[in-house]
Parts: structure tokens; C-alpha cells; sequence
């Protein structure tokens, strides 16, 4: 339960809290998973970033960076952001929450159902935190420690990209979501979600550089999804190869289009 909130005008003031607090604050940034299953805080304290000024997105010679604190309404709004970062943010359906959540939380909340954290991680992104550390996304997921993200930085933004979201109704939680992509080398980046502890990309499957039906079979023997509520393992393995064969031809269909 949140007993004390700080909000803060300076991203200095905002790491001595968060020193001075260490595992009993929390950053806060638009507050919509805070109070709600299954990112629901601990923390007694509670660091309110509003105040900070990340949240705009500009080009930097072809690269795209965007502030951590913008919302996902205001990101989706932008002109010129590319297709598939536009379709993924619609995921998320009610613009309520788009209007509440940052970019920023969406990544640090790490939730199974994000559609946007494998489109990320396909198209190779980095992020820029407080510190002055870089890391790659995916070097992010796998020791996400409590770190204050600043910037999410996208050198590649309009490679040839897809996304979609497996679900048993419109509104329902998400069984796998997946976003592949093609890079300008013909390169395959594949990711997931739903079907580990936290989002993955195939490297194993990418570098077979496959199509349809091996593709599917592929990417069903590379993952090892838990049974629960939404659907048994093989249900997962066989829904996940599916939607990644899919959307690598909805990427060639997209080349063929620009040709």
C-alpha cells in the first residue's frame, strides 16, 4: 500500500528518493498498474515522475527516440511513427488506459498480455536510463533490477514489421502474442510472449531463415509454454508457430506492396 508520494521536478531529485527509499519506493509514471492484478505494488513509497519532461518523440538522423513517460495515447497520435508501433499501441483497447499508461511503465510492468514489448524487441530496441546506461531490451528483460528508463531509442523504426495478439475475446487476456520482423539484410527477428516466465526472441529459429509450415513446426519445438486457464501447452506451441508464419508473410506482402 502506497502510504507516502513524492512528485518530483528533476530526474537528480527523483534517483536520491529513490536512494534514500531503495526497495520501499516505486517509480510512479502514469499509474495505471500499480493498483491492479498482477502488477500490483508492495511499496510503501511511491516516486511520481509526472513532472519529469519525457515525454515527447523526435528523429535523430533516421532514429527514433521516445521520451519513457509518454502516453500511449500521444504516442499512437504521432505522425509518422511507424505502422506496426501504431497497430501494437491499439492493442491496448480502451483509450482510457492508453490516455493513463507511459511507454516506460508498459516496459517495466513486463506483462504477459503486452503486444508492444515483442514488436520492441524485434525491432532491436535500446534503451537509455537515469544512470546513463544503455541496454538492449532484451538485455533489459533479463535483469530488469529497478532502474530508471529515460528513453527508448529505435535506429531501425520502419524495418518491414508485424504484430498480432492470440486471445479468446476482444477484451480477454492474451495466450501468445508475437511480432516478427525483416531487416533491410533479410534478416528474420522473431518474439514472444505468453509462452515463458517473461518475452523471448527465437535467435535459434531466426537463423534458419524458414517459411510456412517449417516455420510453424520450428517455432512449436523452440518454446515450452505452461498449461493454464487460457490453454494447454501444445494448444500454445501450435498457436504461437501459426501466428509467426503468418505474420512473416504479412512482412513480405508489406515488401511486395512498397516494391
Amino acid at each position: 500500500m502506497i502510504k507516502q508520494f513524492f512528485r518530483v521536478t528533476s530526474i537528480e531529485q527523483a534517483m536520491e528518493l529513490k536512494q534514500h527509499y531503495k526497495e520501499n519506493a516505486v517509480w510512479m509514471a502514469g499509474g495505471s498498474k500499480l493498483n491492479a492484478t498482477p502488477t500490483r505494488t508492495e511499496c510503501c513509497v511511491a516516486i511520481s515522475l509526472q513532472g519529469l519532461p519525457l515525454d515527447e518523440v523526435d528523429w535523430d538522423n533516421g532514429t527514433l527516440r521516445i521520451g519513457s513517460l509518454i502516453t500511449l495515447q500521444k504516442l499512437r497520435d504521432t505522425v509518422f511513427i511507424p505502422q506496426a508501433l501504431h497497430d501494437a499501441l491499439g492493442f491496448v483497447y480502451s483509450r482510457h488506459v492508453r490516455n493513463q499508461a507511459t511507454l516506460g511503465g508498459e516496459i517495466a510492468a513486463r506483462q504477459a498480455e503486452s503486444v508492444l514489448i515483442p514488436l520492441l524487441l524485434v525491432l532491436e530496441t535500446e534503451l537509455l536510463f537515469a544512470d546513463g546506461e544503455f541496454l538492449t531490451l532484451e538485455e533489459y528483460l533479463q535483469t530488469p533490477g529497478d532502474r530508471l528508463l529515460v528513453e527508448v531509442i529505435i535506429h531501425d523504426p520502419f524495418r518491414r514489421c508485424a504484430t498480432r495478439k492470440f486471445s479468446r475475446s476482444a477484451g480477454g487476456w492474451a495466450v501468445v502474442t508475437a511480432a516478427v520482423a525483416i531487416t533491410e539484410n533479410e534478416e528474420i527477428r522473431i518474439a514472444l510472449d505468453g509462452v515463458a516466465e517473461k518475452p523471448i526472441r527465437l535467435r535459434d529459429v531466426e537463423s534458419l531463415a524458414l517459411e510456412g509450415h517449417a516455420l510453424e513446426k520450428a517455432v512449436s519445438e523452440a518454446i515450452y509454454p505452461r498449461a493454464d486457464l487460457s490453454g494447454s501447452e501444445a494448444f500454445k506451441r501450435h498457436i504461437a508457430g501459426v501466428l509467426v508464419a503468418d505474420l512473416l508473410t504479412d512482412c513480405q506482402q508489406e515488401d511486395e506492396v512498397m516494391k
